[in-house]
């Protein structure tokens, strides 16, 4: 090494330290990104106001009688309401009277023609069927928002994960409407929308035996 000229003696030396320092701050580096990838996965969707919810005035969700449990597909299936973020238990909310449960999203113009349809048939046919919305997007806020410029007023519920199309076995198109007579059980998936009032009142009436 004595050979070496003291110049490059210490620009070999220079090089190694620079090397060794790269490699202990390498991790530290790595790990600070990862931090920072898991906390963009990890950052939640903008939350719905209390403004929002009230702005919407959505019917409320159908609540449990005491003691109904529910049964058919939808047993076990916990949603959110959307007219105030409770949890719905569905099975047991629905249990004792005919559904119809219309899967629609934000995004899907079909939809938002045939929501308006949707709220006119339960306005007619009353106390005979619950009629209720099943938003088969994650967004809520979005939800929400569509609603209130359709101004459709009916119960609605949060399906983020589109657990009740899985359950009923829907395809993944929409908008869906899913029948369901009062033990549960699944008469009909309408996959299609409703091109008006009179045609969900004679398929709800055919497969359903409700008048309105």
């Amino acid at each position: 090494m004595s050979r070496f000229p003291v110049a490059l003696r210490w620009a070999l030396a220079g090089l190694i330290a620079v090397v060794a320092l790269a490699v202990a701050l390498w991790p530290r580096e790595r790990d600070a990104d990862t931090a920072a990838d898991d906390g963009q996965r990890a950052r939640p969707s903008a939350q719905v106001s209390e403004r929002q919810r009230l702005d919407a005035d959505l019917a409320a969700c159908p609540r449990p009688a005491p003691g109904a449990t529910g049964s058919g597909p939808l047993a076990g299936i916990s949603v959110d309401c959307l007219a105030d973020g409770g949890n719905v238990d569905l099975a047991a909310a629905l249990a004792g009277k005919p559904a119809l449960l219309n899967l629609w999203a934000y995004w899907c113009g079909p939809c938002a023609q045939e929501l308006p349809y949707l709220q006119q048939f339960a306005q007619r046919a009353g106390n005979a069927i619950t009629v209720l919305t099943v938003h088969s997007d994650p967004d809520e806020a979005k939800a929400i928002s569509r609603l209130t410029g359709l101004n459709v007023k009916l119960p609605g519920v949060l399906d983020a994960d589109a657990r009740v199309r899985t359950a009923v076995g829907a395809p993944a198109v929409l908008p869906i409407s899913v029948l369901l007579r009062a033990d549960g059980s699944v008469a009909r998936v309408e996959v299609r929308a409703f091109t008006g009032v009179d045609d969900i009142a004679g398929t709800v009436g055919r497969e359903l035996g409700v008048a309105a």
